[in-house]
């Protein structure tokens, strides 16, 4: 837990940032049931706090490289929720001009260095990103989030080695939710404590409430000034998605009480009564974040509806490969 008391206008930020992940998560499950987007989508409903907390304390210069479940960290990084909508209906107003929807969010602008759609996949680009900043001597951090399932993968291990062999500054961000995919954790990893792991290659590491935005901001902040003098470090936040891994899963894998009980350590509504029984937020602030987010959540909406499809005469464009005629 935090010992950290923000200000009213630092405390409705945070506010603010966690409401507009979960309202806009919300009206993209509409969305998608409307079959306005297709394909795979995997929702950050419940981790609001983990993508808030962190990437409030990073500076315009740094890079982010997220997974599949980044609308969250896209949303708090800068990019306009439009264009974000846009690109899960496919349209050319998108981020990626509709070419990488849910999964692959991207803006050059931000840093923001994509949503991966494969496991782990992330990490060794964060590694890249981290060395080309140290080599042109810029004191930049690159954030790199992944799932605890990650962890499993040969990428993570790699990763964590070279950071550490090369003094580069990575933020390693491990968003545990206890279930990678379908499967607890307790089956993947004979040891379960994955802050841990950073002690085999000499990484500095801590653990944290992923419930708490104040304690994953304070635990950010600590991170991050290690980061920023070469030194990577391993963030493990602990935290729990409320809706299923993906839109296609069944979610047979755990019990609804468990669920239940995981919901009355809601983010949002953890640090709003917080806030609100030290009297640095009141009842009259809440309405008004959530005023605003609705009209950015539809305004969104409405950006995508008018978007345009690209035209078949752009099949083959951003395609460099010619087949020389036989």
């Amino acid at each position: 837990m935090s010992t950290a008391q923000p200000d009213h206008d630092q405390a409705r930020r945070l506010l603010w940032q966690m409401v507009r992940i979960r309202r806009f998560e919300e009206k993209c499950v509409e969305m998608y049931s409307a079959q306005k987007i297709r394909g795979f989508m995997h929702l950050y409903i419940g981790e609001e706090a983990v993508a808030t907390g962190i990437i409030d304390q990073l500076r315009p210069e740094d890079a982010i490289v997220a997974t599949y479940r980044e609308h969250g960290q896209a949303l708090v990084r800068g990019m306009s929720a439009g264009s974000i909508m846009a690109e899960m209906y496919g349209k050319q107003e998108g981020c990626a001009r509709g070419r990488g929807g849910s999964m692959h969010l991207f803006d050059a602008k931000t840093r923001f260095c994509g949503g991966n759609a494969i496991v782990g996949g992330g990490l060794p680009l964060a590694i890249g990103l981290a060395l080309a900043d140290k080599m042109q001597n810029r004191k930049a951090v690159t954030a790199c989030f992944f799932g605890e399932g990650a962890v499993a993968e040969g990428e993570f291990h790699e990763s964590l080695n070279l950071a550490a062999l090369w003094k580069l500054p990575v933020l390693f961000i491990c968003e545990n939710n206890l279930y990678a995919m379908g499967t607890a954790l307790r089956y993947t990893e004979s040891k379960t404590e994955i802050a841990k792991k950073g002690d085999a290659y000499n990484v500095a590491n801590a653990v944290v409430d992923g419930m708490d935005v104040l304690a994953v901001h304070e635990a950010a902040a600590k991170a991050i000034a290690t980061t920023r003098e070469g030194q990577p470090f391993l963030l493990e936040c602990r935290t729990y998605r409320f809706r299923a891994h993906s839109m296609f899963d069944a979610e047979l894998y755990r019990s609804k009480d468990e669920v239940v009980e995981w919901k009355k350590r809601d983010p949002i509504m953890l640090f709003f009564d917080s806030m609100k029984a030290t009297n640095v937020l009141s009842d009259a602030d809440y309405a008004a974040v959530e005023a605003d987010v609705a009209k950015e959540v539809e305004d969104s909406v409405a950006f995508a509806e008018a978007g345009t499809w690209e035209p078949v005469s752009d099949l083959t464009r951003f395609v460099y490969s010619e087949v020389s005629p036989s």
